[in-house]
């Protein structure tokens, strides 16, 4: 279950299309330019940064919905679905917290090459 989200994160950079504003711009520059942004974005290691994360947010909110499932409903089961619930959800957003760092990265490179980044 976890290892498509992290492979999910490491494509992230490669293939994040961030919006820029073309008005003036050469567009072969900016290719050239958006390429070694994205260069650094993958030196980063996402995929530690996801593992650690993923780990991180499943234990989270693993414990946070076996609490929330044992006071809302049977103490073993409400636990039980609540933590698989908590775990799965808290995964994803470890995941998706890498892939957030990549693309600041990559909008961060961006402005500082002279690019006006809309999103």
């Amino acid at each position: 279950m976890l290892l498509p989200i992290v492979l999910m994160v490491t494509a992230c950079a490669s293939t994040y299309q961030p919006v820029v504003d073309m008005q003036g711009v050469d567009h072969y520059k900016y290719q050239r330019d958006l390429a070694e942004c994205r260069g650094y974005a993958e030196k980063v290691s996402p995929f530690e940064d996801a593992g650690i994360g993923t780990l991180l947010g499943a234990a989270g909110g693993a414990a946070l919905g076996a609490a929330t499932g044992a006071a809302v409903g049977s103490p073993a089961s409400g636990a039980a679905l609540g933590a698989a619930a908590g775990g799965i959800g808290g995964a994803g957003y470890g995941g998706l917290s890498a892939a957030e760092r990549q693309k600041a990265i990559i909008n961060n490179c961006l402005k500082g090459r002279g690019y006006k980044v809309l999103g």
